[in-house]
């Protein structure tokens, strides 16, 4: 009998943490941008209303708000679309939560093509390049609900600003309670000998089952689960480029300066494999059901696998 996983969006399980942290440590203070409902904050607000700030439709005053914060004393966790974390407020996240070393930690939802019907608006395929470029900023893209969780408390203890990338649709739940994250540290979730499947968020999933079709086809594939992108974790990088030979990233973020370009500087640089990128292609978003989305952008496990398949080609040159 088949095992259907319970499928949660790490939104929820981001907002869901929050309330938990709040009750652990009275330093920690939420702000939003009048996307409560949306980023999962609600919670929050309602349990804790003197420790939550609504700032209304001005992401970038949210942002030089939550340094302020930052500087004293507090933990703030900022909390908007990805779209606007990122792109509205880049100035202020720069200037203030990255050049002054701020402890601020940014919870962006909705990140990505499965944001759907919103359209390309809406759908940040760009945030993890300008989160990533900012000097000591921190970079995570949790697989699930109970990464998302741990990811939470990890940025709250963490001394420096954070960046938390979650999404809106629901997806598998693929690890255990005794899970245990840390920053900067991936992890190999279904071992392989033939070709490496390097991936974050929802692509983790995607990539487990196109793990399985290329098992049908005789072909082991690792799969590593990279829910930080920065610090990137070089040793289980370049231990994959060594054993399999060849490697396929896959992102939910446009194939320019997010996973798999930090993946590919890397390799390059180490130990040179036959690399592919799998994300947007350089193209805006468009509306559409997310399931729709993932197909029309080439984001699906039978994408992966058949990439897969082309690039240990290329090993065999």
């Amino acid at each position: 009998m088949t095992h259907t996983p319970q499928m949660v969006p790490t939104r929820a399980a981001y907002g869901k943490a929050l309330i938990e942290l709040g009750r652990l440590n009275p330093d920690i203070v939420v702000l939003d941008a009048d996307l409560s409902k949306s980023t999962r904050t609600d919670g929050f607000a309602r349990e804790f209303p003197e420790r939550f700030f609504q700032m209304g439709v001005a992401e970038a005053d949210m942002m030089g708000t939550a340094a302020g914060l930052a500087a004293s004393g507090k933990i703030p966790f900022a909390s908007s679309f990805a779209i606007f974390a990122s792109g509205r407020a880049f100035d202020q996240v720069r200037q203030t939560a990255g050049y002054g070393r701020l402890n601020v930690k940014i919870g962006a939802s909705h990140g990505g093509i499965t944001v759907g019907e919103d359209g390309a608006s809406h759908q940040s395929i760009e945030d993890l390049t300008l989160m990533r470029v900012i000097p000591g900023m921190t970079v995570i893209v949790p697989a699930d609900a109970v990464e998302t969780h741990q990811a939470v408390f990890a940025a709250a203890d963490h001394e420096g600003p954070v960046y938390i990338r979650t999404g809106r649709s629901p997806v598998p739940v693929l690890f255990k309670e005794s899970y245990n994250f840390k920053i900067g540290e991936a992890i190999v979730v279904r071992d392989g000998k033939d070709i490496t499947i390097i991936a974050c968020g929802i692509m983790v999933s995607e990539s487990l089952k196109a793990a399985e079709i290329l098992a049908e086809k005789g072909i082991s594939a690792r799969v590593i689960n990279m829910a930080t992108i920065k610090p990137i974790h070089t040793d289980i990088i370049i231990k994959a480029a060594e054993e399999t030979g060849a490697i396929v990233t896959a992102e939910e973020h446009s194939i320019i300066g997010g996973l798999g370009s930090a993946v590919c500087e890397t390799v390059s640089e180490i130990c040179p494999v036959p690399v592919k990128r799998i994300g947007v292609c350089d193209v805006f978003g468009q509306s559409g059901k997310p399931d729709e989305l993932m197909k029309a952008y080439s984001l699906t496990a039978d994408d992966i696998a058949r990439t897969a398949l082309e690039v240990i080609k290329r090993k065999e040159m």
